[in-house]
């Protein structure tokens, strides 16, 4: 399993995320269109905080309130979300564009209409 490090482009939000990366998600909805985002999930507990504590975390929510849409209020990434996957258990997306030295051209795209669902 790797053990990938991440962030957001002023380094405030700092996280490590292990898994293998076998696809990418880009969804259309209104936030995720805005942002560029490419989705990698993986299970919450895969995914560790360095910085700032989970309670520090800028959070945006819209919708039905259940996605916890993390950014950083300093320079406006948005490195990770979190929420609970299909099964109830604790999900990451994690921004793929948020990975240190990963080649994204590398893996498989899906494309999600989260605009219509």
């Amino acid at each position: 399993m790797n053990t990938y490090q991440g962030g957001c482009h002023c380094g405030w939000i700092s996280f490590s995320v292990s898994g293998e990366i076998d696809r990418l998600l880009d969804c259309n909805c209104s936030l995720c269109s805005k942002r560029g985002g490419l989705l990698w999930f993986v299970p919450r507990a895969q995914l560790t905080l360095n910085s700032p504590r989970a309670d520090e975390l800028p959070t945006y929510r819209f919708n039905s309130g259940r996605i916890a849409h993390h950014f950083c209020d300093r320079c406006g990434c948005a490195p990770f979300s979190e929420a609970p996957g299909p099964d109830g258990k604790p999900m990451a997306a994690v921004n793929a564009r948020c990975l240190e030295g990963v080649d994204l051209s590398v893996y498989p795209v899906s494309h999600y209409d989260g605009r219509n669902h």
